[in-house]
């Protein structure tokens, strides 16, 4: 049996698998988040740690793994997050600052005037944004009281949920490379940390984490971590999407996948080399196994099923997110209205944190169904902005798109993307792929099975041909390219 813990934005789920990839046992959590300041957001790590660890138990207990029979565990995680930490007693020292956080967006602009973004593009692939982590930590040094200290004296680390959940689980201070490549510490081309960019952007590499391969050994479970399983190796570990483009059986370069999750995100096998980061882009690390290092070009869209979360818990018009898909399906069309959900910016291929919110065509006859309807046409539309966006950097057209992540369930939506990115959409048996990949790598790693067996435990469940005109494509297109107009540079002005 394997573990597969999936650590998201919002909650955790916890999958218990076969070698065969049978689903046996599943539980789910939500946990709370933190919102201090207009663009902060922040996640207490205790309560990751104290939801895994009970999700994860329920699981097991739900597969009826009884103890000594868990061969392997497997995580997944939101990515860019960072946890610092107390070493001896595993106490978090602050909130986590989640990858949404938009507290460093002047410092990035500072760094940016001084002229160093092409060097930390080319080490890194990535961009000048505080979605990524280095900024988020230079910010934890300056503003939590004696934590420079601590850090100089050996007291206090720092890592992604990845490394703060091993830490936990294993008592290891550890990491993988697609973690460690969304941090702007990791260089790709040198496959290690960068002491130059730690230095630049204040970084102290001692407290970062050891970077190891992504599928492979991160130490045993200790015996409190999950009583009675104590002993079981962590063999994978990867970040969310990059896990979910392994679970999608994206082996070969130029194969991809799209994930609705929190927010959405598009990869593409990019081979074994480092490639050069594409405008609007990022270059990442997809996954390392021995020694190899798989990269991958992403297109990063911050918030899809946020916006969704957001109408229920924010304006309080639905009670779940299940709803969206008959309220938008009791319309004809859009009736003109437009949600760009830039609630903490845009990613990819704007890259503007300074973009918000925007609802534009409003009318008095305007209600619950349009405003729902224009927040799942967004996920939509954001979603062909990257596609192309890949298709212009890779010079070929993607001729369908594997799709997985929460929501994949909304049949409406799915058929949407199809229609308006214009090729058949693709969703697995398996939908929670970021799981399922995290369990793949975790049994290449404890030698349950090889990568090619993994190969073959992909699975179609439903594919969705485009039927929409592409007049009326077009037209729906260029209105949201309006309406992403309005919504630019709005906190920068």
């Amino acid at each position: 049996m394997i573990l597969a813990i999936d650590q998201g934005t919002t909650g955790t789920t916890c999958l218990v698998f076969d070698a065969e990839m049978e689903l046996l046992g599943r539980a789910y959590s939500e946990f709370e988040q933190h919102f201090p300041q207009p663009g902060w957001v922040e996640h207490d790590a205790a309560e990751i740690w104290s939801v895994t660890r009970a999700v994860a138990l329920e699981a097991l207990e739900a597969a009826g793994v009884a103890p000594g029979g868990l061969a392997a565990v497997g995580i997944s995680n939101q990515r860019e997050t960072v946890c610092v930490w107390d070493p001896a007693t595993g106490e978090p020292l602050h909130r986590a600052l989640v990858w949404q956080d938009r507290r460093t967006a002047e410092r990035c602009d500072e760094l940016r005037s001084e002229g160093i973004e092409p060097l930390v593009r080319e080490r890194t692939g990535l961009v000048l944004d505080p979605y990524f982590s280095a900024t988020k930590i230079e910010w934890l040094l300056a503003n939590v009281d004696g934590l420079a200290e601590r850090v100089a004296a050996g007291t206090a680390v720092f890592g992604t949920v990845d490394s703060w959940l091993a830490f936990k689980l294993t008592g290891e201070h550890v990491t993988d490379a697609s973690n460690a490549a969304r941090t702007l510490c990791y260089d790709l081309h040198e496959r290690g940390w960068s002491e130059e960019l730690c230095e630049l952007l204040g970084v102290p590499i001692a407290a970062l984490p050891e970077v190891r391969p992504s599928i492979g050994g991160f130490g045993k479970l200790i015996d409190d971590a999950l009583p009675g399983y104590g002993g079981t190796p962590l063999a994978g570990i990867a970040g969310d999407q990059q896990a979910a483009l392994y679970g999608q059986a994206a082996f070969q370069p130029g194969e991809g996948k799209n994930t609705y999750g929190t927010g959405s995100f598009v990869l593409v096998n990019a081979g074994t080399e480092p490639p050069q980061p594409p405008p609007g882009l990022l270059s990442t690390v997809a996954w390392g196994i021995g020694d190899k290092i798989v990269y991958a070009i992403e297109a990063a869209i911050f918030v899809t099923g946020a916006g969704v979360q957001w109408l229920r818990d924010g304006l309080g018009i639905i009670d779940e997110a299940a709803e969206t898909e008959g309220l938008a399906a009791s319309l004809t069309d859009n009736q003109g209205v437009y949600f760009v959900p830039a609630l903490t910016g845009l990613g990819s291929p704007y890259w503007d944190p300074y973009a918000r919110g925007t609802i534009v065509g409003l009318t008095r006859g305007s209600g619950r169904a349009e405003i729902a309807r224009a927040t799942l046409e967004a996920i939509a539309y954001q979603s062909v902005d990257a596609v192309r966006a890949i298709e212009a950097a890779g010079g070929r057209p993607i001729t369908s798109l594997k799709a997985d992540g929460g929501a994949t369930t909304n049949g409406w939506l799915m058929q949407f993307q199809a229609d308006v990115l214009g090729v058949p959409v693709i969703v697995p048996e398996t939908s929670e792929t970021t799981a399922l990949g995290a369990a793949m790598m975790a049994g290449v790693g404890a030698a349950l099975f090889t990568e090619s067996d993994a190969a073959t435990l992909w699975r179609e469940r439903e594919r969705y041909e485009p039927q929409m005109a592409v007049g009326e494509r077009d037209r729906l297109l260029d209105e949201w390219h309006r309406a992403v107009g309005r919504s630019r540079d709005w906190a920068g002005a």
